[in-house]
């Protein structure tokens, strides 16, 4: 299966041309997108990325991608893009989390383990996922405050606590619980990730592919706020 992962919601993003089954994964190439660009560089750069391996987008399996939380902005060009290409070639999709990467990185085999990412505004996205004996995760996301994610950390006592953000480990050892610091997820393990998805038929149509932001926009809010 030969397929594109892509990864809109930071910063910085990323684009991956891997190759898997249930068996195997292989990255052929990854290649950076700098911040600012998304909109400009995404296609041009998958282009030139299946140009030099003798690909076509034809010859894509399936496509993987960031579903949040993220950048609005970036995550709304990363998921355009592959709906418009998913939708033309009629290849399936598979949606991952960055909080649902950050628990795949537990070596948890039973139990509950969470995840948790800096929102900003003093604020907290939080997932929670019960680990299975085939690794698979199921949970729930949601956006805290931090005295709101103490008590979560209270109320659930996960066996383990996976964060990218030194401020929020801190956070939580203050609270008691085992805390494992690793990098932001980069786009090869969304594309492993979603690999499995792909095989599994773990997929989202186009109409349904949507952005899980947890955080409702500034827009929004305003417009709330005026009424």
């Amino acid at each position: 299966m030969l397929i594109l992962g892509v990864d809109t919601s930071g910063k910085s993003g990323g684009i991956t041309l891997a190759s898997g089954d249930h068996n195997a994964f292989h990255v052929l190439e990854s290649a950076p997108i700098a911040g600012g660009t998304f909109s400009a560089q995404l296609v041009p750069t998958v282009a030139a990325l299946l140009q030099k391996y003798s690909f076509t987008s034809k010859n894509l399996d399936g496509f993987v991608v960031v579903s949040g939380p993220g950048s609005f902005t970036g995550l709304r060009v990363g998921l355009s893009a592959v709906k418009g290409l998913a939708e033309v070639l009629q290849k399936p999709i598979a949606a991952v989390s960055l909080l649902e990467a950050l628990a795949s990185c537990s070596e948890q085999k039973d139990g509950l383990v969470a995840t948790a990412l800096d929102a900003g505004r003093n604020e907290i996205f939080w997932g929670l996922y019960k680990c299975a004996q085939d690794r698979s995760l199921q949970g729930e996301e949601k956006l805290l405050s931090q005295p709101e994610f103490l008590e979560e950390i209270a109320k659930t006592r996960p066996a383990d606590l996976i964060t990218s953000d030194h401020s929020i480990a801190e956070l939580a050892i203050s609270a008691g619980v085992h805390v494992r610091e690793e990098s932001r997820p980069e786009v090869e393990l969304i594309a492993r990730l979603g690999v499995r998805k792909l095989l599994e038929d773990n997929t989202v149509s186009v109409e349904a592919l949507d952005a899980t932001y947890l955080r409702r926009s500034d827009a929004e809010i305003f417009f709330k706020g005026t009424h």
